[in-house]
């Protein structure tokens, strides 16, 4: 079982950052994932060195912050813009980095918390052997990513118009389970649920896609303009999906938790 994506990451890391103004007005399911992902790992108290890794716009970080405890927090994106943004609304430290590429001294850290950002990275077993690295003996990871069933009708639509990958991919709950064990993390906990939004049409759903940087990043997606008549029959295949007016999309989300021993 393979732990890599084939993704763009120029294009991961242009993409958020061209959504730096738009994000918060749009990202209402991440915000409430991100709440979802602090109640279920019950964190009542922070202590120590905190990362919020894909801190983006700062949503969680400033959630992270409301904690009490003596801590530190350091809220890290690959994208600049987003970490302008995160500087207006939070009081912490901020570096621009590369998820996998972590600038951080071995065994310095008590907490990882990502509120989906790694289903962004392409080798993810290396990213978990990293943070096994630079966690404290006992220091817990915590994290949410998008599931494999995510925006199924979307994926189903294209594959009525070419074999061109339209939608990212994303790790199921047992490959993202044995890439923490094989990282030797511990303690390991998943939860997996479903959301179903609607909207009134495709373009609504491509819009908000857009402008909260998560449009598809795959190498493997068509490159140059899709044409106006593969355009018409996507919309086609969709639109027969339509219930009570409004189109569904379904979101898979996974919530993990797990341990440096």
């Amino acid at each position: 079982m393979t732990a890599v994506l084939q993704l763009d990451k120029i294009n991961v890391k242009r993409s958020f950052a061209k959504a730096s103004d738009s994000y918060d007005a749009l990202a209402g399911l991440q915000r409430e994932i991100g709440l979802t992902l602090l109640r279920q790992h019950k964190v009542a108290e922070l202590s120590g060195v905190v990362l919020d890794l894909g801190c983006g716009t700062g949503f969680l970080t400033r959630e992270l912050q409301l904690f009490s405890g003596d801590k530190t927090i350091i809220a890290m994106d690959i994208a600049m813009p987003m970490l302008q943004a995160a500087r207006s609304k939070c009081d912490v430290a901020f570096s621009c980095v590369d998820i996998e590429s972590l600038p951080v001294q071995d065994k310095s850290i008590d907490w990882i918390f990502s509120n989906l950002a790694f289903q962004w990275c392409t080798d993810l077993v290396g990213v978990f052997e990293n943070f096994k690295r630079v966690l404290k003996p006992g220091g817990s990871l915590v994290f949410s990513s998008f599931g494999p069933q995510t925006l199924r009708e979307l994926k189903w639509a294209w594959a009525k118009v070419d074999d061109y990958s339209h939608v990212n991919n994303f790790f199921s709950v047992q490959q993202l389970r044995e890439f923490m064990q094989q990282a030797g993390l511990q303690n390991i906990q998943i939860e997996n649920s479903r959301h179903k939004s609607e909207y009134s049409n495709v373009m609504a759903l491509m819009k908000e896609l857009k402008g909260i940087g998560a449009h598809n990043v795959t190498v493997n997606r068509k490159k140059g303009f899709t044409t106006k008549t593969q355009w018409k029959n996507m919309n086609v295949a969709y639109e027969s999906l339509m219930e009570n007016g409004y189109l569904p999309a379904t979101f898979d989300v996974i919530y993990v938790s797990g341990s440096n021993g």
